[in-house]
């Protein structure tokens, strides 16, 4: 069974780790963040979960707005050819659908499958925002809470410059 939201915020508690959440209409995408966040600050953050031709799973996480050439990425983060991961994966390994994928759901990654990247200008940031393993909600982070959390659930991030 995935952990939900309310575990999401127990081990932050556990870990001391401040946030605040903020309840909005379900988004899908970018844009429909774009459209609903209103005045809410911050670094927003689009994350993609990725397979790559050799088997092996990726979570890259950077600035909504930031463009991602995948030929280049592949490069950077030593991968064969990458490509979007299916949702039936997705929900399997990091137990969300699409649209609610954030480094949060690593914590039902207990497998440690996955091979999490964040981008080093997002998190120069001071406050991150993330889907708490639902997209109708966003959580405020700052980058330390974030590697704390990520870091609990046996997870190691790649910090490169994408």
């Amino acid at each position: 069974m995935p952990a939900t939201p309310d575990d999401v915020f127990a081990r932050l508690r556990e870990l001391g780790v401040e946030t605040t959440t903020h309840r909005h209409p379900p988004v899908h995408t970018v844009e429909e963040n774009k459209a609903l966040r209103g005045d809410l600050g911050g670094g927003h953050c689009k994350n993609l979960f990725l397979k790559d031709k050799k088997g092996a799973l990726w979570l890259v996480v950077t600035l909504e707005d930031k463009p991602i050439d995948m030929k280049d990425l592949r490069r950077r983060i030593g991968a064969a050819h990458l490509s979007f991961g299916k949702a039936d994966l997705l929900a399997r390994v990091l137990g969300v659908e699409p649209g609610a994928v954030s480094p949060f759901a690593l914590i039902n990654d207990t497998d440690r499958r996955v091979r999490v990247v964040l981008d080093r200008r997002m998190m120069d940031g001071k406050v991150l925002n993330y889907h708490p393993l639902d997209n109708g909600a966003t959580t405020r982070i700052d980058p330390q809470g974030l590697l704390r959390f990520i870091g609990s659930c046996g997870h190691q991030p790649r910090i490169i410059e994408l």
